[in-house]
């Protein structure tokens, strides 16, 4: 006979947010109740197994981007009627839609990649525009040699975050005011434009992220317990997997740096501070939507 999760439990399960993942509460919770009978290493186990499942399922937006990518730099026909670009933009909306019929995402996260993929748009405008970096293949659905699949790509940073949020329950302690991230995080976003004609105030910028978020420590519940670590390491560490996705994006040629035009080069390592600041505005944003809620501490 299957046991049944007591309604409590239920209600405080992340799954029930997303409609195909609810179905599976009761039996997810069954199975870790088997594991932890099983003793302390069948507990670690399905813990990091579970862990792994959230984040697959926080990426699910970017995975499948990346998946794009790949697919049509290695098997997308050469001279087709519809440019690479056009496809992935078309293929990026069918995606979205197909995401929400199915429950798979929420309105509120389909409105957190909207406002993402404006910011980021409005960016990759400018930067293009300066030589930061091209988009090398011909396309019709671009905004000044800008194809709209790359607003998608930022706004898949925002769906991870919205994501993670609710799948890991965030909680803080000594997290800075919403409102002083927002200054910074306006000054991160002006200095991506400004330092092209005056100088770059990154250094001051860095300097202001650490002592703003440096106290503070991020609390998220993998299974029962919520575990904890400092929320610069946990933007660090995103930072540092999105440099890894960057990679991925520039082999596929999907754009290219100056020293990419002749042949296929690592991304600088100097970038993970750039996608560190762009990482936190990303949170900033997340952030002001979600209200941080504080972690209470027992003696």
């Amino acid at each position: 006979m299957q046991r049944k999760v007591p309604e409590d439990a239920r209600s405080q399960s992340a799954a029930r947010i997303w409609q195909p993942l609810a179905r599976f509460i009761d039996w997810e919770a069954e199975l870790g109740e088997r594991a932890e009978a099983r003793g302390p290493a069948a507990h670690f186990i399905y813990e990091f197994v579970r862990f792994g499942v959230k984040q697959a399922w926080a990426c699910l937006f970017g995975a499948l981007l990346l998946a794009l990518l790949i697919g049509t730099h290695f098997f997308y026909p050469k001279g087709a009627a519809l440019a690479r670009y056009d496809f992935l933009v078309i293929a990026a909306v069918v995606i979205q839609i197909v995401m929400l019929v199915f429950k798979l995402e929420t309105i509120e996260e389909a409105k957190v990649i909207l406002v993402f993929h404006v910011v980021g748009t409005a960016m990759e405008v400018f930067k293009t525009s300066v030589g930061s970096w091209i988009y090398p293949e011909a396309s019709i659905l671009r905004i000044a040699g800008v194809p709209l699949f790359t607003g998608f790509m930022y706004a898949a940073i925002g769906s991870y975050i919205a994501r993670c949020w609710r799948l890991f329950d965030f909680r803080f302690t000594r997290h800075p005011p919403v409102w002083v991230l927002g200054i910074l995080s306006g000054a991160i976003y002006l200095n991506f434009f400004a330092h092209h004609y005056v100088w770059d105030i990154r250094p001051l910028l860095f300097a202001a992220a650490i002592v703003l978020i440096g106290p503070c420590t991020i609390y998220y519940k993998i299974w029962k317990t919520h575990r904890h670590m400092p929320l610069l390491l946990g933007l660090a560490l995103v930072a540092l997997f999105i440099w890894f996705a960057e990679n991925i994006g520039t082999f596929t040629a999907a754009w290219a740096y100056p020293n990419q035009r002749h042949g296929w080069q690592l991304v600088s390592v100097g970038k993970l501070g750039s996608w560190f600041l762009l990482m936190l505005i990303s949170y900033t944003l997340v952030a002001a939507l979600n209200r941080p809620r504080s972690m209470k501490i027992e003696d």
